[in-house]
C-alpha cells in the first residue's frame, strides 16, 4: 500500500500520519509497514535538539496505526464507513534501541485476538533488523 491508500484506512494526517508504506498484509493475521524517520519531523526541534531521538510514545502510535490498518482491512471497513480505531491500551512495552533521523522504522503487528471490537495486537518496531520497541497494543473499534 502506498500513502494514498493508507490514508483511506487511517484518519490521521500530517504531522501525525506515522505510516509511510505497507509492505505486506495478511488479512486476519499480520502487517509489515514502514515509517521513514526524517530530521524534519516537528518533534525533533524539542526532543532533543542536539541529539534527536524519536519519542517512544510516537513509536507506539506508529505501531498502533499499523495495527489499525490491519484491523480495518481484515474486517473490510474504512473510517469513511463511520468507524475508528482508538488506542486503548499498551502492555509489556519495552524500548531497546533509540530511533534517530535517517532510520527506517519497520512496524510489525500480529493479531492476537478480537473480541467485541477490542483488538489485541503483538507489535514490534525495528531498525535494520534490530529490535527498537516491543509492545502488546489494544485498540477499540468504535463509531466515529
Amino acid at each position: 500500500m502506498d500513502v494514498k491508500e493508507i490514508k483511506e484506512y487511517l484518519p490521521h494526517r500530517y504531522p501525525f500520519l506515522l505510516v509511510d508504506r505497507v509492505d505486506s498484509l495478511v488479512l486476519g493475521e499480520s502487517i509489515v509497514a514502514y515509517k521513514n524517520v526524517s530530521v524534519n519531523e516537528p518533534y525533533f526541534d524539542g526532543h532533543f535538539p542536539d541529539s534527536p531521538i524519536m519519542p517512544g510514545v510516537l513509536i507506539i502510535e506508529a505501531l498502533a496505526q499499523a495495527a489499525g490498518i490491519l484491523g480495518f482491512k481484515s474486517v473490510g471497513k474504512k473510517p469513511a464507513d463511520g468507524s475508528i480505531y482508538y488506542l486503548v491500551g499498551c502492555d509489556n512495552t519495552r524500548f531497546k534501541r533509540m530511533v534517530v533521523p535517517g532510520d527506517q522504522l519497520q512496524l510489525e503487528a500480529k493479531i492476537v485476538s478480537n473480541r467485541r471490537g477490542i483488538w489485541k495486537f503483538e507489535c514490534k518496531a525495528s531498525v535494520d533488523g534490530e529490535l527498537a520497541t516491543a509492545a502488546n497494543i489494544l485498540c477499540a473499534d468504535r463509531p466515529a
